[in-house]
């Protein structure tokens, strides 16, 4: 019983941390009224956020479905090593993640002065944003999905191949939708973590207003002029993160209700 109300006392106290800046934002509606349309920097800032977060979402899709089930079926020497790689961005400081993005694509670099020489530069452009949050975003949906790859039993699929499938055949008809909820779930997880970023997009793509200023560098600019416009991108943010958290306990209710089926 000791133990059972020091552990509610945590619980407590670390929901307390959580919601009283929550609340702080709600109490700020006095100082600083709400106002999500008449705010210019919000909606040029979600009109670069949504175009480049819908658009690494796709390469997010198509690069790290693959990967994922090579990474959850398949087992070879140097395996651990690749997985590591793969991991590195969860735990690289953002703004380091930035300034290697730009030392590998910067126009002083190998790679960089190629494209440039060719007309395409990189940095400090909507491409720059769209490839920071893809560097951050990609571990993600990656890890998410070979969870749920890996919840797929591997007979189902060499059934489907013994009575006539090939391995992608198999992949497509059984993998694929046995999956789908890991695969909506590392998407939206993916997409809340890249419309979040920050160090490695100021770094990358710098902070142009209509061009890739993202609603967390919106909100950086703000505080220097505008408190009350910074107060309310804060606030659209919240709900946006709690829509996507709504959605992901929705899909999670589902898968279990789906596995206890």
């Amino acid at each position: 019983m000791k133990y059972r109300k020091i552990s509610i006392t945590f619980y407590i106290i670390v929901i307390g941390m959580i919601a009283l800046p929550l609340i702080s934002l709600l109490t700020s509606l006095f100082e600083y009224p709400l106002s999500f349309t008449d705010n210019p920097l919000l909606v040029e800032a979600i009109k670069v956020s949504f175009k480049s977060s819908m658009i690494m979402m796709v390469f997010v899709i198509i690069l790290g479905t693959p990967i994922a089930y090579v990474s959850a079926r398949l087992s070879f020497k140097g395996k651990k090593l690749l997985d590591i790689m793969l991991d590195l961005p969860l735990v690289l400081p953002p703004a380091v993640a930035g300034l290697l993005l730009l030392m590998t694509l910067g126009k002083e670099s190998f790679i960089g002065s190629i494209l440039l020489k060719l007309g395409w530069q990189i940095p400090f452009s909507l491409t720059a944003v769209i490839l920071a949050q893809l560097f951050v975003t990609l571990p993600v949906y990656i890890k998410t999905l070979a969870d749920g790859f890996r919840q797929v039993d591997p007979l189902l699929e060499q059934t489907a191949m013994t009575l006539g499938d090939s391995t992608f055949q198999a992949f497509i008809k059984i993998s694929l939708p046995l999956a789908k909820h890991s695969i909506l779930t590392g998407a939206i997880m993916a997409w809340a973590r890249g419309i979040a970023e920050f160090g490695a997009t100021i770094m990358f793509a710098g902070n142009m207003p209509s061009i890739t200023q993202t609603l967390p560098l919106a909100i950086y600019s703000a505080m220097e002029s505008d408190m009350t416009a910074a107060m309310n991108i804060a606030r659209f943010m919240v709900i946006v993160s709690l829509m996507v958290l709504l959605v992901l306990y929705k899909l999670s209710s589902k898968e279990q209700g789906h596995v206890k089926g």
